[in-house]
C-alpha cells in the first residue's frame, strides 16, 4: 500500500534504520493498520472480523519460558485523512495484543528501528526494577538500532498494557494492551473477550503541542466564557451574584471550563486505533456473555463511558479482581483498566459510548452479532463547569490551611446527577486483598501542586528537577496521602507495585496501580515496600509528567 492511498484508520511500515536480521531470532511483522480488532479471542473461535487485524507477535518456546520479538518503528498513519507519522510496534499502532499466562517466564527482545531512543514500559506488572523500562531510572533506555532484552516472571493476572516511557512516543502510538491469563480460576465467567482500547489522536506534533500549553495553558480551552455566558448567569441568578462569581474567578486566575489541558480542538478520540467513523466492532452470539476489557491509554483524556441500553457489571480494576458491581456508566482516568460484563439477549447492535470530560468530542465502537451494523450513538452531554468545591485549595485567603476531603464516595465534574448509576472508587471492594496487609509504619503526604499560567506541575511545590527521591525502607509498609491542591484531575500511578486503596471497604480494599485523584480532594492508598529499585511516581496525564509531576521512589 502507497501512503498517498491510505484512507482514516490505516498505517503502513516506513523503515527508519536498517538492521541485519539475527540469526534465530523470530520476527512476527504485524499487519501495518490501526484497525487492530483488538478483541478477537473467543471461547468459541467462529466469528470473523471485516476489519483487517494486526497479529501479535507468537509466544516461542524456549528455555525456562516463553520469548517475544518486539521492533519498534515509524509508520505512515491516517486517523483524519492526513498522512502523519506514528511510532509502531511489530507495524501496528497501536501496538499488538500480547497475551501471556501468569506463572510464565518471559523473555522479550525489543529492537529499536526508530532515529531516537525509545523503551517498553509494563503498566501494573510486578517485576524486578530493571525490567521496568524506565529510562534514567531502570535501565538507560534502548539506543537506534540495539535491542533490549527484557526478564521477568508474571506473577499476577488481569488485563494490563504496556507502553514507551520515551519522550512523546506514548502519544504517537506506542501503546498495546497486555492481557495476563490466570494460572487458575477467576471469580467470574464468560463467553468472549474483547479489548476495548481507548486513546487520543492528534495531527500536531506533540512538543509543539506542549509549547502551545507552556505559552498560554488555556490554548486548547474553546469553550471559555463570554459575555453571553455572563448575560445567562445573570438572568438565572442576578446581576450581583454574577458579577461575584466572575471577580472571583478572574482573582483566582482560572476559568469554571477549565476541565482538560487538550480536548476536541487537538484531538480525535479512538476505539482500539479506529476514530468514531471507523466503528470498531466486537462480535458476539446472542445470549453471550462478553468481557470487554476497558484500557484507557489515552495521553491527557479522562473518558467517561457507557453502552446505552446495556448494564455494565465491574468485576476487575486495574487488573485486579473486585466484587461485582452493576453500573450505567464509569468514569476511567488516563491509564486505569476495567474489566465489565455484558450479556446481549437480541440480536441487535449497541454502541460503545467513551465521551471526553470536557464533552469535546468522544470514542465510539459497536458491539454487534457481525461486522457492519450500527446503532444510535447518543449525543454529548452537556460541557460541566469546575464548582467551588474543585476549588477549595486555591481560594484567596485559604493558604495554610487544608480545605481538601475525601471525594471517592462522589462521582465527580461532569457526571452529578445524570440520572444514571455511576461507578464510585467507594464501590470497589477486593476479591483478594493484599495479603500483606498489616498495621502501617509511615506515612508520607504529599501535595499535587501545579501553576496553570506556566504549566508547570509537581509535587509540594516542586517539578521533577527540583525534588529529592522519596525513601522508602525496604519492607515498610507505607501509606501515601494525596491532596490535589489544583483544580484538575490528576491519575497517579506507582511503578512497581499494586496498592490498597483506602476507600473505606475495610478488610477488602481494592488492588489498584492508578489512581483519579479529583480537584481538592484528600485520598490515601498503603502498600508494602518489598521490592528494591528506583521506581517512578508520577501523574499519568502525559504533558503534565513531562512538565514535573515526576518523582522518583527509592526502595533500599
Amino acid at each position: 500500500m502507497k501512503p498517498e492511498d491510505m484512507g482514516p484508520g490505516t498505517a503502513a511500515v516506513i523503515q527508519e534504520l536498517p538492521l541485519a536480521r539475527p540469526g534465530r531470532r523470530r520476527f512476527v511483522q504485524g499487519l501495518a493498520v490501526s484497525a487492530l480488532g483488538l478483541g478477537a479471542s473467543s471461547r468459541d473461535p467462529v466469528l470473523a472480523q471485516a476489519q483487517a487485524q494486526a497479529q501479535a507477535p507468537a509466544s516461542v518456546p524456549a528455555p525456562g519460558g516463553i520469548r517475544l520479538e518486539l521492533v519498534i518503528a515509524s509508520v505512515a498513519f491516517n486517523v483524519t485523512g492526513r498522512l502523519r507519522t506514528a511510532t509502531a510496534v511489530n507495524g501496528s499502532a497501536p501496538a499488538p495484543v500480547l497475551r501471556l499466562r501468569e506463572g510464565e517466564n518471559v523473555t522479550i527482545n525489543v529492537t529499536n528501528r526508530l532515529r531516537e531512543p525509545s523503551s517498553i514500559h509494563w503498566h501494573g506488572l510486578r517485576l524486578p526494577a530493571d525490567q521496568d523500562g524506565v529510562p534514567g531510572l531502570s535501565f538507560r533506555g534502548i539506543a537506534p538500532g540495539e535491542t533490549f532484552t527484557y526478564r521477568f516472571p508474571i506473577v499476577q493476572h488481569g488485563t494490563y498494557w504496556y507502553h514507551s516511557h520515551s519522550g512523546m512516543q506514548e502519544q504517537t502510538g506506542l501503546y498495546g494492551p497486555l492481557i495476563l491469563e490466570p494460572r487458575g480460576h477467576e471469580s467470574f465467567t464468560y463467553d468472549r473477550d474483547h479489548v476495548v482500547m481507548l486513546s487520543d489522536w492528534t495531527d500536531q506534533d506533540p512538543m509543539q503541542v506542549l509549547a502551545n500549553l507552556k505559552q498560554q495553558s488555556d490554548y486548547y480551552n474553546h469553550r471559555q466564557r463570554t459575555l453571553g455566558t455572563f448575560v445567562d448567569d445573570a438572568r438565572a441568578h442576578g446581576l450581583k451574584a454574577a458579577v461575584d462569581e466572575s471577580l472571583m474567578w478572574d482573582r483566582m486566575r482560572m476559568d469554571p471550563t477549565d476541565i482538560m489541558d487538550v480536548g476536541g480542538p487537538a484531538y480525535t478520540y479512538l476505539v482500539n486505533g479506529l476514530p468514531p467513523t471507523g466503528n470498531w466492532t466486537g462480535v458476539f452470539k446472542p445470549g453471550e456473555r462478553l468481557r470487554l476489557r476497558f484500557i484507557n491509554a489515552s495521553s491527557m483524556t479522562t473518558f467517561d463511558v457507557r453502552i446505552p441500553g446495556l448494564p455494565l457489571t465491574i468485576v476487575a480494576a486495574d487488573g485486579s479482581e473486585v466484587e461485582p458491581v452493576t453500573v450505567d456508566e464509569f468514569r476511567m482516568g488516563v491509564a486505569e483498566t476495567y474489566d465489565v460484563l455484558v450479556e446481549i439477549r437480541d440480536h441487535a447492535a449497541y454502541t460503545i459510548f467513551a465521551q471526553a470530560q470536557d464533552r469535546s468530542g468522544y470514542a465510539r465502537g459497536t458491539l454487534a452479532p457481525h461486522a457492519g451494523m450500527n446503532a444510535v450513538v447518543p449525543a454529548l452531554d452537556p460541557a460541566p463547569l469546575r464548582s467551588m468545591a474543585d476549588m477549595a485549595m486555591s481560594m484567596p485567603g485559604m493558604a495554610g490551611m487544608d480545605m481538601s476531603k475525601s471525594r471517592l464516595g462522589e462521582p465527580g465534574t461532569g457526571l452529578q446527577d445524570n440520572g444514571r448509576r455511576v461507578l464510585l472508587y467507594t464501590d470497589l471492594a477486593a476479591v483478594h486483598p493484599d495479603p500483606q496487609m498489616r498495621p502501617v509504619d509511615r506515612e508520607i503526604v504529599l501535595h499535587l501542586t501545579g501553576n496553570m499560567q506556566r504549566f508547570i506541575w509537581g509535587f509540594d511545590g516542586r517539578k521533577f528537577s527540583d525534588a529529592d527521591p522519596i525513601y522508602v525502607k525496604l519492607g515498610e509498609r507505607v501509606r501515601f496521602v494525596l491532596i490535589n491542591d489544583t483544580m484538575m484531575e490528576h491519575p497517579i500511578h506507582l511503578h512497581g507495585f499494586l496498592f490498597s486503596l483506602e476507600n473505606g471497604r475495610t478488610g477488602k480494599l481494592p488492588l489498584k496501580h492508578t489512581v483519579n485523584v479529583k480537584p481538592a480532594e484528600r485520598l490515601s492508598f498503603v502498600f508494602t515496600a518489598d521490592t528494591p529499585g528506583h521506581w517512578a511516581f508520577h501523574c499519568h496525564l502525559m504533558y503534565h509528567m513531562e512538565a514535573g509531576m515526576f518523582r522518583t521512589v527509592l526502595v533500599s
